[in-house]
């Protein structure tokens, strides 16, 4: 009996076949790379060496540079890039004094530059003095502004330095709790209250984002009492309110700290005293309050600006509380 090939229907031979032979068959894929002990230690051995190099390349002490772990390495790193797209070598103004401890010294706070999209750019050194963190320190805590402040505050701060952003050279100011090493925390009761002020400078022209930075000065505000404590009848003075916040009694100690007599006050708005940027906050603490949205006593505090007599502007901290069809606010000058 005869048999045919399926692919050519020639007759077949025992011992042949038209099938192609096992050595000229195609080749089969080549296997997936296997990683292997001595490739990862080969790749983490000049993952380090690259840290090393980048590290020895920052301007701080020797005895610093071997303080610092890998990720205080890398944000260092990744902000004197920033730094260096802000402020080009080649455009960099002649060479003057260095900012100086001495300098710092005098300074009410420290330096704070960011980029146009909130990353940190530069800390001043005497950031230590005001919470307690080294630059190291607080760049471990992320690389934006937000990071470094109390996230409750974030939408209005990101939408006042978008304000900023949008009108370069005007001023902004914003007040936030900003985190602190874990022995001011101790020793004060909790983070530090700085107000930042600052504004948005092109530093070349035509302005760009990538050739932007927000100049501020952070300067740190008194400590409020922590819950719990009582504050004595010389830093605090109470007012009580309308739901719609209309004054209707204030103690007699706002003279001090407002210097208006108590009858100037009575009848009036309190927004007619607030610093227009600050009155959306106020707005969004007088809603937590009367619709009782708040959670917490954090809820109904805030901190403004508000107008003296004297036309200057003093800063509060204010706690605000419901009480029935009426809200009792305490006040605190902070400066």
């Amino acid at each position: 009996m005869t048999i045919f090939c399926s692919h050519c229907h020639r007759p077949l031979q025992a011992e042949t076949s038209c099938l192609p032979s096992r050595a000229k068959q195609a080749p089969s894929a080549p296997r997936p790379f296997r990683s292997t002990k001595s490739a990862s230690k080969a790749r983490r051995d000049q993952i380090n060496a690259e840290l090393q190099a980048l590290r020895s390349l920052l301007p701080i002490s020797a005895q610093e540079k071997e303080r610092l772990s890998y990720l205080h390495t890398m944000a260092l790193v990744c902000l004197r890039l920033r730094g260096a797209q802000l402020f080009p070598p080649a455009l960099a103004p002649p060479a003057g004094p260095a900012l100086g401890t001495e300098l710092l010294s005098l300074l009410p706070g420290f330096l704070l530059v960011l980029s146009a999209d909130s990353k940190l750019v530069y800390i001043s050194e005497n950031v230590a003095q005001v919470l307690g963190l080294s630059v190291v320190e607080l760049l471990a805590q992320g690389d934006t502004v937000f990071d470094i402040l109390d996230g409750r505050v974030g939408e209005d701060v990101h939408r006042k330095l978008l304000l900023a952003r949008e009108e370069p050279g005007r001023e902004v100011t914003f007040v936030s709790e900003m985190r602190t090493s874990k022995a001011f925390r101790l020793q004060h009761g909790g983070n530090r209250v700085v107000a930042v002020c600052g504004r948005f400078v092109a530093l070349r022209w035509p302005p760009s984002p990538s050739s932007t930075a927000f100049l501020a000065l952070c300067t740190p505000l008194v400590q409020s009492p922590t819950d719990g404590e009582t504050a004595s009848q010389d830093d605090v003075f109470q007012s009580m309110h309308l739901l719609d916040m209309t004054i209707i009694d204030v103690t007699e100690s706002v003279t001090y700290h407002l210097g208006y007599h108590r009858e100037e006050l009575v009848g009036q708005s309190w927004y007619s005293l607030l610093h227009p940027e600050d009155a959306e906050l106020a707005a969004a603490q007088h809603r937590a309050v009367a619709l009782g949205a708040g959670a917490g006593p954090a809820a109904g505090t805030a901190v403004l600006r508000v107008l003296r007599r004297d036309r200057a502007w003093t800063w509060l901290r204010v706690w605000a509380r419901r009480d029935g069809a009426c809200i009792t606010c305490a006040c605190r000058c902070l400066r």
